[in-house]
Parts: C-alpha cells; structure tokens; sequence
C-alpha cells in the first residue's frame, strides 16, 4: 500500500508513524472508529505566527493578561479545552535550524527541503505544492500574510522555486496558478516602476480577472466574484504598533484579521470549500531585530486572526483550523527581577516600534534628539551614554548585522538598552530550533498525535478533506 494516497470513503486511513511520515519512524495506527464518527474538513485555515519562540506566545499572552483581564485566544482554547495540541519537529533537510522557506515547503509538500529552497527536493525533485493540489481537488485557495505574498511563508504553500530569494519571478508563478485570494505586502515585486524586467503585474493580473486593490477600502469592497490580489505595501506591511499609532496607517492598510476575514468572506460560500494561509511574517522580522513592541503586538495581532478564524469555524463546523509557528527566533522572555512585573507592563505605554525609532535617525540627529524621540515612542529616558551609543552607529563605520536590517542599524543595542527598563531578553537576532506549538480544531484535528515532524502535517490535510494524494 502506497501510504501517501488517500482515498475517501476507503480503507486507507491507516497511517505510518506519528502521522503519514514518509520517512523512518515506526507506526502509531490511528482509531479508525474514532475518525469515522467525525466529518471530513471542507475548509483548511492555517494561521502561522513566523518565527514564535514559546516567550513570543507567552509575553503575548501575559500582555494581554496584564492588560484586560483577560490572555489571548490561542491560550484560551488550551485552557478551554477545545483544541487538539502538539510539539512539531521543524528541522529542514540541510540543518536542524530552518529557515522560513524550509519549513513552509515541509508542509507545503510533505518533504524536508534545503534552506532557502521551495519545495524542490535535495536532488532537484519539483514537489507538487498543497495549495495546488487543493486546487485541482476543486477547492478555492489563497493567503494573506504582513510581509509580502511572495515571502517564503506563502511561496510554500503554492509554488516550487529553487530559491525564496526569487520573489519577482513568484509572482508571475501566482499570475499563472490564478489562487482565489493573495492579501499582503510586496508592491516592489508586481509593480512596473520597481520590478527589473518593468513588467506591469498588476495589469496582467487584471487582465486574467483579477480584481486589484491598494488599501483597505478597496479590499472591503471588491468584487466576490473574481479572485482578489491585494497589495498594501512596498515590501512588509507596517508594523501593528505602527499602525495604530498613525490614522493615515489605520485607515489604508487593514489588519491581518482584516485580511483574514476578507478571505474566508470571498471563499466560504465555494461549494467544494475553501483552504487559506494566514501569515503573521513581522513576527519573526521583529524577533531578528530584538524588536519588542514590534514582536508583542504583531503576536497579538495573529491572535485577532485566531479569533476570525474560530468564530467562523464554530458555526461552519466543517473547518480545520490549524495554528502553529515554522520555527523560533531569538527565544525572548521575561527575565527575573524584582521589578520584572511593573518593567514589563511598561511595555503597555510604548507608541511605535524600535523599527520606527532607529529609522527616524540620522547623522544629523543629536543626542538630546535621540533621548527625546525614544522617550516619545517608549516613555523611558535614556542616559547620555546610552543614546550616544545609539548615534554611534550612524556616526561611524560600526554595522550591526541582522536579517530585514539593510542599514545595519543598531536594533540589538537599543534592545539591550530597553532590557534594563522592560526585563525582556534576547539570546541572539537569528533563528532557533524550538519545537514548535501546533494546535488544531475543528474537523480533523482528532487524528494529532502530540509530537510530529513538520512533513506530518502535509499527510494530515490531506486526510482531513479526504483528498486522494496522486498529483
């Protein structure tokens, strides 16, 4: 018997290892009289914070707390017990630290890849993306994300690439596969008067029926019936805290529970259902820069996603909902001191991001601009040394290196600075080989086991809307 073929209404639902590894675990069967009693999952939402080490859900959660009175929704369906719940090994095929790419295409193709690569195997092997397999089972298809749609995350869902890097030729691959919905960033890799062959993607995706949209009204208008790209932004989308401390911001660039909820409107009446990714990308780019008002609020704001996606999925009731990260980054955390707990509420008052404050700074800038604009963004007052240590890295050849950090500005600095203040720790810029929190409701989630390889969970979707793997 082939195990990765499914078949409906069949006999193969008998799994090989935690769940549908193709690989050299020894099996765990599953209960078949069990799954039997469940429905198969029309729908597949899967909603991935990118880079969440465990301190990410955690100081999200206790923010949360602190604040309102009550945590996040990803922890409240462990405390309610509505969720299934596991631990997923996330190595890639070239370290036991992934990148994003890797990861993706692990579940995007049931395969552990080489970093950096989408979905094509360590010997040049083209893996059919789930999405696309999706696709051809009838189903509509698509992503929102707050970096751009054609970022690693995403790409893996969908298309085969021998690099991640290979964003603008990304694109034309979705212009060609046509998916329902694509809701993000990325403006530099579809537009004429930025992409380096000056193709106008934007025109070729209207002339293929495409309804094109710029801002948040747009999206909330646009048309159910042709398949929507969206684009908000040149690269990422701002920052949540950024966001909402701007009225221009709020009011052009939606949320990515905006996003989400657009994408389950346009799809959810599809008769063959729907699968959607969503993406919480500036997590992990906040995480790479010890960003902490970047990291909290953008994981908040994946737990408003969470909720979107929930609700909806409590009264379809024929929706797996699947919520995970693809690997950690700098593993953050509330320290211990005596002052841990009032250091970290004071993360409450901060108006904008570190991304905001290091970027508003120039040569020109003096040391009391300094002081005076991190006091304005984290109502914290530094020491003379400290902003003069801030400064120096624009004043002289000193670089701080860092992924999403072109102008190698001093964002460990400034994180280290606020540690004193707000009892947040860092140990590095860089990605971490955490296993990962995957929690799953809804149709299908009966068949988690509590520890999985990634590559398990391309098998799992699968199974759950009973789609038989032969593409």
């Amino acid at each position: 018997m082939n195990r990765r073929n499914f078949f409906k209404n069949g006999s193969l639902f008998a799994l090989g290892t935690t769940l549908l590894n193709p690989f050299e675990s020894p099996a765990n069967e599953l209960d078949l009289s069990n799954f039997h009693k469940n429905k198969k999952a029309k729908n597949i939402i899967v909603i991935v914070s990118d880079g969440m080490s465990i301190g990410t859900l955690n100081m999200a959660d206790l923010y949360l707390t602190r604040k309102t009175g009550k945590g996040s929704n990803w922890m409240q369906l462990y405390k309610d017990k509505k969720v299934s719940r596991a631990l997923m090994d996330m190595a890639s095929a070239s370290s036991i630290v992934t990148d994003s790419a890797a990861a993706s295409s692990s579940w995007g193709c049931g395969f552990r890849v080489k970093n950096g690569s989408l979905n094509i195997g360590t010997n040049g092997e083209e893996y059919l993306p789930i999405w696309q397999k999706f696709q051809k089972a009838g189903k509509m298809a698509g992503c929102v994300t707050t970096v751009p749609v054609t970022h690693a995350t995403p790409a893996g869902f969908c298309i085969s690439s021998k690099s991640r890097n290979s964003q603008e030729g990304i694109a034309e691959l979705y212009l060609d596969l046509k998916f329902d919905v694509m809701l993000g960033g990325g403006d530099n890799y579809f537009s004429s008067d930025i992409r380096k062959d000056k193709r106008d993607l934007y025109k070729e995706f209207k002339d293929k029926g495409f309804t094109v949209v710029k801002n948040k009204t747009e999206m909330w208008s646009s048309d159910n019936n042709k398949p929507i790209l969206g684009i908000f932004d040149k690269e990422g989308l701002p920052y949540s805290k950024d966001r909402e401390s701007s009225k221009e911001l709020t009011n052009s660039i939606p949320t990515l529970a905006e996003m989400t909820q657009r994408a389950i409107d346009k799809m959810k009446n599809h008769p063959k259902g729907f699968v959607l990714q969503v993406e919480a990308g500036k997590v992990d780019w906040a995480a790479h820069g010890n960003d902490v008002a970047g990291l909290i609020y953008d994981q908040v704001a994946h737990d408003e996603a969470i909720k979107v996606a929930i609700d909806f999925a409590e009264k379809d009731q024929n929706t797996l909902v699947i919520i995970t990260s693809d690997h950690g980054n700098a593993n953050p955390g509330i320290v211990y001191g005596k002052e841990a707990n009032d250091n970290f509420d004071s993360i409450q008052k901060y108006t904008q991001t570190n991304d905001w404050i290091l970027n508003g700074i120039g040569k020109e800038t003096s040391v009391a601009q300094v002081i005076e604009r991190i006091e304005y963004a984290n109502k914290i007052i530094l020491k003379e040394e400290e902003a003069k240590e801030i400064l120096s890295y624009y004043t002289n050849i000193k670089l701080e290196d860092g992924l999403y950090n072109p102008r190698h500005l001093p964002f460990k600095v400034l994180g280290d600075i606020q540690k004193k203040r707000n009892s947040v720790g860092w140990i590095s810029t860089d990605h971490s080989a955490d296993y990962t929190e995957l929690a799953m409701f809804g149709p299908g989630s009966q068949l988690l086991s509590p520890f999985i390889k990634n590559t398990d969970l391309h098998y799992l979707m699968l199974q759950a809307a009973e789609i038989e793997n032969k593409y």
